[in-house]
């Protein structure tokens, strides 16, 4: 992979992943709502501040959780301030990741990386350690950019690493200007 490409984003540009005019092009209880319900816990992996955290937030209810997930002290400063003093604060955790790799434990139900695998340097061991946190009927939905991020060629080449990992690919939902995958474990196959 292209060095440039591994970047991930910074801080300072956190108020463009989290506007109204990000929400009108991208709605994220529209794109979530048929993979999210009520009492589930979800991965938000590469929250940023928050945009997709507090919808999935929303969706899970009072019995759920998201972990929102960020390798910047930064941006889940950002959602923390967001979420401080309101009901949300029970149903979103924020976790910071290591360098080496997201860290947690627990097992999740789904799994959310929405343009953020493009910026991992090794995606074999992401989604190795994606596949190990979900439950044995969980997903994993996979969004990527298109427009100057990652080439149709390089898309397939994330979903051949993540069948490699034993992920099974399936169509995702219909998301302007980017690529788009739900990948379920493939019972046949544990990864080593």
């Amino acid at each position: 992979m292209n060095d440039k490409k591994n970047r991930v984003c910074p801080v300072s540009l956190a108020g463009g992943l989290d506007n109204r005019i990000r929400r009108m092009i991208q709605n994220p209880e529209a794109i979530l709502s048929p993979y999210v319900s009520e009492g589930m816990t979800v991965l938000d992996i590469g929250c940023g501040p928050g945009f997709f955290s507090i919808a999935i937030a929303g969706l899970v209810g009072d019995s759920g959780l998201v972990i929102a997930a960020d390798i910047q002290e930064g941006m889940l400063g950002r959602l923390r301030n967001k979420i401080i003093g309101t009901a949300l604060e029970k149903r979103i955790r924020l976790h910071q990741c290591k360098a080496n790799g997201i860290n947690l434990s627990e097992h999740v139900d789904l799994v959310l990386a929405f343009y953020m695998a493009h910026e991992v340097p090794d995606q074999e061991k992401f989604f190795k350690e994606i596949f190990s946190l979900l439950k044995p009927e969980g997903k994993f939905l996979l969004i990527e950019p298109k427009l100057f991020h990652v080439s149709r060629k390089e898309f397939e080449d994330t979903i051949k690493r993540a069948g490699a990992a034993g992920f099974m690919h399936t169509e995702g939902p219909k998301v302007r200007f980017s690529w788009s995958s739900v990948l379920k474990k493939r019972n046949d196959r544990i990864p080593s």
